[in-house]
């Protein structure tokens, strides 16, 4: 039954991995979480990748009172956890949005794969300057822009063009979720996406939110 699973394990690595990361993911240790579960916890130490096969998940952290902000969504082909591999606490909590199929990898296992395969060590060095990029970015937008602006800015990056030249947010995007993205209250998101469905500026669609025109500068 290991083998069958091993194989099936790579067949779907294969398919949502790139290919730089497809012999990394092999010598992983496949792993399988349900909705909601946690796959890691802030403050734990631990130096394990995970590489996501199938599924969704969530980085985020939580205040004492319950509070979050939200760091990104990942899928198929991402991953996560590299900030512990240098040996320190682990600097967010990450979720499972849906059914999730990873593959782990520990430190030892990511250094003995770079000596073996040297010119992967730059695209994961490629990979953690894109992540540090969104991340001086995210903060630059908190500080810089105001809700609307921020707001805003998330519903044109989650956009995905169709074929039929619409632009939509596909599936279910909450306003609790909306606020933890952009660093504010449930009230003030429900408040700004009333008012931009009223000004025609969004709609729901099938399969989710459309964004009908470009949004004004400013509001």
């Amino acid at each position: 039954m290991r083998t069958m699973d091993s194989t099936a394990d790579n067949a779907a690595a294969d398919a949502s991995l790139p290919a730089a990361w497809r012999t990394l993911a092999a010598r992983g240790v496949p792993r399988r979480f349900g909705k909601g579960m946690l796959l890691i916890q802030e403050g734990d130490r631990d130096d394990t990748l995970f590489i996501i096969l199938s599924g969704r998940v969530q980085a985020f952290s939580k205040d004492d009172r319950g509070r979050e902000i939200v760091y990104g969504v990942y899928g198929p082909g991402d991953y996560l956890g590299e900030m512990s591999l240098d040996g320190g606490p682990r600097s967010a909590s990450v979720r499972a949005l849906a059914p999730t199929h990873c593959v782990t990898v520990t430190r030892q296992t990511l250094r003995e794969h770079i000596v073996a395969n040297p010119e992967f060590a730059f695209e994961l060095l490629d990979r953690v300057i894109g992540r540090a990029r969104a991340a001086t970015k995210t903060a630059r937008d908190i500080a810089l822009l105001d809700v609307y602006g921020r707001v805003t800015q998330l519903l044109d990056g989650l956009a995905v063009d169709r074929s039929d030249g619409t632009r939509v947010i596909e599936g279910s995007l909450t306003h609790r979720d909306i606020a933890a993205r952009v660093g504010c209250s449930r009230e003030m998101v429900s408040r700004l996406m009333k008012d931009l469905e009223t000004g025609k500026f969004i709609a729901p669609g099938d399969g989710g939110t459309v964004l009908l025109r470009p949004f004004p500068s400013g509001w």
